[in-house]
């Protein structure tokens, strides 16, 4: 029987180089001195192999398996096998239960999200073109770009973003397969 549950989770989004894993990992441990358990789930338009050609968990997948879970005494990792991208309900899915999950990327599909904007990357912001991001962390709180449905928050004041974030986090119900 499939377990049912609803999920808090709030996206974190921006351009290549805008700080989104250095938010997150202030974030993670603010959260947890909360007392809250935080899972994250990150991104990636680039090709990652965590195998390497030799190696046990390498040759299963190479014969065919679908999928690949490695374990040691610390902690285990699953590799999927798909024929298309994966969804980010599929995701939530396969993760445990948390009190918040931080989504890096996905911008897409994610329904309430921040976007980490340093206008000294050079790179345009996605805020003005994307509805569901809701509040932008940059380097200059200051620039609105014409913006006035954005809340504007210091990409440095991790306690006013984690609330922001606790606020504001989308309670998402993965949906059955």
């Amino acid at each position: 029987m499939p377990l049912y549950r609803k999920q808090r989770i709030f996206g974190v989004i921006g351009r290549s180089g805008s700080g989104k894993t250095h938010l997150i990992s202030r974030l993670i441990p603010f959260f947890c001195q909360q007392g809250l358990s935080v899972s994250t789930i990150k991104h990636t338009h680039h090709g990652v192999d965590m195998d390497m050609p030799g190696k046990d968990t390498f040759c299963h997948r190479e014969s065919g398996a679908a999928e690949v879970m490695l374990a040691t005494p610390a902690r285990w990792v699953l590799q999927h096998q798909s024929a298309a991208p994966p969804k980010l309900n599929d995701l939530v899915n396969a993760m445990q239960p948390v009190d918040l999950i931080l989504v890096e990327g996905f911008h897409a599909d994610v329904p309430a999200s921040l976007e980490v904007w340093r206008p000294v990357t050079g790179k345009e912001p996605l805020f003005p073109n994307t509805p569901h991001i809701q509040a932008v962390a940059t380097d200059n709180p200051s620039i609105h770009n014409g913006s006035d449905k954005n809340i504007f928050l210091s990409v440095n004041d991790t306690r006013s973003i984690a609330n922001y974030i606790q606020k504001h986090a989308f309670i998402w119900t993965p949906t059955e397969q």
